[in-house]
């Protein structure tokens, strides 16, 4: 046991009658196979008042093998707590608690508690892998599905149950917060824990994350060597097709509100014969540049038949696609391949076929990572609302799979309209989980909480959510439309606030 010792902060009556209550838990009998290690009273020092709260820490066991799911628990003092339970995803491979966005749910007055996915990073690295290395959590399936299926919900009744005891009574709702493979964590719950959670946010999913991975290696196989697209290329190219399709919706922005109505050639930037390699300015392309824009648009396909494996990138993300070309293969597509799939550290990913091995893929791998089900029935009967979104420029994932997915649910339905239970969101020169680099004026704080919070207490539909503070530090806003509607320009005398938009459908 810890003891807490705070020479340098002055305690007020509230953090002392706090320190009671928060030591108390160490005596206290958690659920089955849950030990709560720690339990001290601190406060949060990024906040303008120094939020206090109880800071608990602890793990729950799981499977056969000894393994556990590490937790942190944070219980703001009384005078704080809204009366709502929030439980945040992971990123990446995972392994760390994501204490960040666990701060940012304190501030609002959330019990908030987050976990390590059931692995430790320092043995299995998080989006720094390479080829050839041995990932441990990737070689037991316990971890591996714990991952993204199951570890959030291991944590989430002994977290709440530890909150309820705290408090003196249980948490009026519960929520879920997660992005990237947090949001894939978020389908996870729908699809597999749907009696969880009242209401579950999920953004820039990496739900079909075995495709997701061979996207990664497509992408870096059609732009090897001549095909290669440096970065001032990159630039060049949006800068094309920004001036072609930014004013579709109306506004000049710099933002192409809905690529799908972008009909951009792209052979217009063809490079002609006269033209030197040193001569162009990044500003035409070499027929193999074309064909490699071509292939990452188009996305994953079977050469024999060309069936669509995974979905391609949209018209103006071209400048964030260089994580594309060079790293994401290595960090994710070659480690999930070697240890999940083939079983062999010295695979070499470039023989990949991409006609005969998506079979071995989706049977090996998808079963533990993935979660596309079309059937969410049973999280919309409780009467559990999601809300997903997704930046069109995002670096990661392909953009169009958040809607195709959409379009399978709702060929699926069987109660009705998707939309009163699950809406998807497309965010204009978004990013992945915010920002796109490249993209500085876009506002990238999404409100999804106040949006999520009155649809499920209140029963008042998100018809748009509001996003806010991009990264250049303009004071734009802007609306969210859930999709197929986009946000329409109304006042135009004041373009830069969300009030002067309208959704509406194309």
């Amino acid at each position: 046991m810890k003891v807490f010792l705070c020479a340098a902060i002055a305690l007020s009556w509230t953090h002392h009658a706090l320190a009671k209550s928060c030591s108390d838990l160490l005596r206290y009998q958690a659920l089955n196979r849950t030990a709560i290690e720690n339990a001290e009273p601190t406060h949060l020092s990024s906040s303008a008042d120094g939020i206090a709260y109880c800071r608990v820490s602890g793990s729950v066991a799981y499977g056969e093998r000894g393994n556990s799911v590490r937790f942190e628990l944070w219980l703001p003092e009384q005078k704080s707590y809204n009366n709502r339970f929030m439980v945040v995803g992971n990123g990446g491979f995972a392994g760390i608690i994501d204490t960040a966005s666990m701060e940012k749910q304190l501030e609002q007055g959330f019990a908030v508690a987050g976990g390590d996915s059931g692995h430790l990073e320092v043995n299995n690295g998080n989006g720094t892998t390479t080829s050839g290395q041995y990932i441990p959590f990737l070689n037991d399936a316990e971890q591996t599905k714990a991952w993204i299926h199951d570890s959030i919900a291991i944590i989430t009744e002994p977290t709440r149950d530890i909150t309820s005891e705290f408090y003196g009574s249980s948490p009026k709702h519960s929520y879920y917060n997660g992005c990237s493979t947090g949001g894939a964590q978020g389908f996870a719950l729908a699809q597999y824990h749907p009696h969880l959670f009242d209401g579950i946010y999920a953004g820039s999913p990496g739900n079909w994350y075995s495709h997701l991975m061979l996207s990664f290696l497509w992408n870096r196989e059609r732009t090897k060597g001549d095909a290669y697209l440096d970065q001032a290329t990159l630039n060049a190219t949006t800068k094309k097709i920004l001036d072609a399709c930014d004013e579709i919706d109306g506004v000049k922005d710099g933002l192409i509100e809905n690529p799908l109505l972008c009909h951009f050639d792209l052979d217009t930037l063809a490079r002609s014969s006269a033209t030197t390699v040193a001569s162009h300015n990044q500003t035409c392309l070499s027929p193999k540049q074309i064909q490699s824009l071509k292939s990452i648009y188009a996305g994953p396909r079977n050469p024999r038949t060309g069936a669509i494996i995974y979905p391609g990138f949209e018209f103006g993300s071209e400048r964030e696609l260089m994580l594309q070309e060079t790293s994401l293969y290595l960090a994710y597509a070659a480690p999930l391949l070697q240890n999940l799939v083939f079983h062999n550290l010295s695979y070499e990913v470039d023989t990949f076929d991409f006609d005969k091995d998506v079979a071995k893929v989706n049977s090996l791998a998808s079963p533990l990572i993935d979660e596309i089900s079309s059937d969410l029935d049973a999280f919309r009967l409780r009467g559990g609302k999601m809300i997903v979104t997704q930046g069109w420029t995002d670096p990661f994932n392909a953009p169009t799979w958040p809607i195709e997915h959409l379009k399978q649910l709702e060929k699926a339905s069987q109660h009705g309209s998707v939309a009163e239970f699950f809406n998807l969101y497309m965010v204009p020169g978004g990013g992945h989980c915010g920002a796109a680099e490249t993209y500085p004026s876009v506002p990238a704080t999404y409100h999804v909480n106040e949006a999520l919070l009155a649809w499920v207490e209140k029963d008042i539909f998100p018809s748009w959510i509001q996003s806010s503070n991009p990264p250049d530090g303009s004071s734009r806003t802007r609306k969210l439309c859930p999709w197929p509607k986009t946000a329409k320009l109304r006042d135009l005398t004041r373009p830069d606030i969300s009030e002067s938009y309208e959704c509406d459908q194309d």
